[in-house]
């Protein structure tokens, strides 16, 4: 009987972007999505969010092998799709990053590689500038008048 209920191993990856955080669990399944209790289709309407989503996915063959729950805060739309996106990267190379070596087979390199060189795990480091003091945004201030 013990058998029979055996646990789900899973995989953890934290990603960022802008104000947004996503923590990232991945576990063997039928390439189910789900965010903050939602499908991706209803999270995102926009389709360049939904492929930011699950480019790291599609570029490491396991779309359709693994399900992916997110839970997502702060932040706008896309700054939250960029989230999940590292978020998921930095959750497969885990995954992938402790498995041995065998002589001639991809392993995690290869994994490690391909999500590296397609820009999933780095860090857009982009943030809103603050305001200062005596202007009206971080760069635009009040008409000059000379006189």
């Amino acid at each position: 009987m013990a058998e029979a209920t055996a646990k789900k191993i899973y995989h953890l990856g934290t990603g960022r972007r802008k104000t947004s955080v996503a923590r990232v669990r991945l576990a063997d399944g039928a390439g189910k999505i789900s965010i903050n209790g939602r499908t991706l289709e209803d999270f995102f309407t926009e389709d360049k969010d939904r492929s930011a989503v699950v480019g790291p996915l599609m570029v490491t063959e396991m779309r359709n092998r693994l399900d992916v729950t997110v839970s997502v805060r702060g932040g706008g739309i896309t700054g939250q799709a960029g989230a999940i996106s590292q978020g998921v990267a930095r959750a497969l190379k885990q995954m992938f990053g402790h498995a041995p070596h065998e002589t001639g087979a991809e392993g995690d390199g290869g994994m490690a590689k391909k999500l590296r060189d397609s820009g999933y795990l780095t860090r857009d480091g982009r943030m809103k500038e603050r305001k200062k003091y005596g202007r009206k945004g971080a760069r635009k201030s009040f008409q000059f008048s000379k006189r």
